[in-house]
């Protein structure tokens, strides 16, 4: 962008003393906009105040110094602090600032540790996601533990993170190890640790039990720290590339007998990460002699609490309730369980056991104790009719609200309906329900017929006991003779 003399020498003519706008100068004289000004010195120019005082400049000092104190604070918060000392700038010009004055992290060189053979086992959870199970959904985690020094790995799928699932998990992997190191190396959270300032923690006394019963020293890695369990994290980060990836986990059993398969076939079988020329199985072979030998006794690792059986012979455990004895009502039991049972006792004697459920507000009735308060209250029959019926035909709820806006009695009806399903059974009863909903009827006489219909169809005979009930002593017929039956009787006087 050169121009001759007298084309600079008229520019500058115009522009000091005409006052010519730069636009109008360019134009003018057919030259750049940045060649006037060059010309007239306007690319040298200050576009502010020489000397103006910014507005954060009275508070920088406070700000240097909070900022030396707490080097990560928001520059948002800053400005609340500010605010309130009488700041009238934006947020935009305290965060440019504090961009210029934040100190800079101190970045740490991590000591690389090579734990001695036998040494060393360090567990960590890995959130998996959501599993649907009866009622609504469980959060599904990944129990991990790896041996420092082989790179051994034992994984299983739990729903909970309570320290009794934390006692199983530990005591699984010492069975599937066949043994356990000298330490268990945690991170920080409430299932092991208590309370922790420092150095100085507080564990959780049933994991000080199980560590006592195996011999073994729990220790917690430092806060953010991640060396100190790095080979834990890689263990979930591999788990995650080879194993989680693309695959479907729709039970906890199911997931469980997949990674036990992959832990001993896939897993174990892979080159040693630090050793070459060595498996990670054959390593775990050579460090599994200089693991501590396992107790002759289980550990106590089970659920123990106390448990009030409410008016309906039920108990709440976990979200759902387990039914005991008659006897037991409004009484307080032993309840004790594990991941695969529920069982219920009274003293030292067992009165109930479940499998326990994993779901959400569910019932879980044993037959005989509804059986034994059945012979105990002929009324409970009743009572619970209606629950009977949705368990057997979950579509007669839309038949109980026709009855309801038709203004029939709903418990006579019940009544009926139960009869019909004690003659003719469950699977019978619920396909004659779904064709009289499909009928647009709710006529009981009409779910009778299609009853009797559908009997006779499949020529079910109809059994006799349940005919003319429990009640009846002698239901055996006993023939008269018919010679005289169509004689007029004599009419006395």
């Amino acid at each position: 962008m050169t121009a001759s003399a007298e084309t600079e020498a008229e520019i500058r003519r115009l522009y000091f003393a005409e006052h010519w706008p730069v636009g109008t100068i360019a134009t003018q004289l057919h030259v750049h906009e940045d060649v006037v000004r060059r010309v007239t010195g306007l690319f040298s120019a200050k576009r502010f105040v020489a000397g103006r005082p910014r507005l954060v400049e009275p508070f920088e000092d406070f700000v240097d110094e909070t900022l030396a104190a707490y080097p990560t604070l928001r520059a948002t918060r800053l400005y609340d602090m500010l605010r309130a000392r009488g700041f009238s700038g934006s947020v935009r010009t305290l965060r440019n600032y504090v961009a210029e004055v934040r100190p800079a992290p101190k970045r740490e060189a991590f000591l690389r540790l090579h734990p001695l053979i036998g040494e060393q086992g360090q567990v960590d959870w890995a959130h998996v996601g959501q599993l649907a199970v009866p009622g609504g959904h469980r959060t599904l985690w990944l129990f991990v533990m790896v041996l420092a020094w082989s790179r051994a790995l034992w994984a299983e799928f739990v729903f909970d993170l309570t320290v009794h699932s934390l006692l199983r998990s530990l005591t699984r992997a010492a069975d599937f190890f066949g043994g356990t190191p000298r330490q268990w190396l945690f991170d920080n959270p409430k299932i092991v640790v208590l309370e922790r300032f420092g150095n100085a923690a507080r564990f959780h006394p049933l994991l000080l039990d199980l560590a006592g019963h195996y011999r073994v020293s729990p220790r917690l890695c430092r806060v953010r720290k991640a060396n100190e369990k790095g080979r834990v994290e890689r263990a979930i980060r591999y788990l995650r590339d080879r194993f989680l990836a693309g695959r479907n986990i729709h039970a906890i059993a199911q997931g469980n007998s997949e990674l036990l398969v992959f832990l001993n076939d896939i897993a174990h079988p892979r080159p040693h990460p630090t050793l070459p020329g060595r498996t990670v199985a054959d390593c775990f072979a050579e460090e599994r002699l200089r693991l501590l030998s396992l107790p002759e006794r289980p550990a106590p690792i089970d659920l123990v609490a106390p448990a009030v059986v409410d008016k309906t012979n039920f108990l709440r455990f976990d979200l759902n309730d387990y039914s005991v004895p008659h006897f037991s009502e409004q009484r307080t039991l032993t309840l004790c369980a594990d991941d695969r049972e529920v069982w219920v006792l009274d003293g030292a004697k067992e009165v109930a056991r479940h499998v326990r459920s994993w779901g959400r507000r569910q019932e879980i009735e044993a037959p005989e104790h509804r059986a034994e308060l059945l012979s105990q209250k002929r009324g409970a029959q009743e009572g619970h009719g209606q629950q009977r019926l949705r368990a057997a035909a979950p579509a007669i709820e839309k038949l109980f609200e026709r009855w309801v806006l038709a203004g029939r009695n709903v418990g006579s009806l019940t009544a009926q309906s139960l009869k019909l399903l004690d003659l003719y059974g469950a699977e019978l009863f619920a396909a004659a329900v779904d064709e009289l909903l499909t009928r647009e009827t709710h006529d009981p006489g009409a779910l009778a017929v299609l009853c009797e219909q559908r009997r006779r169809a499949l020529a079910r005979p109809v059994p006799i006991d349940v005919e003319l009930g429990a009640h009846v002593p002698d239901k055996e017929v006993i023939p008269h003779p018919l010679e005289n039956y169509d004689a007029k009787p004599r009419r006395r006087r």
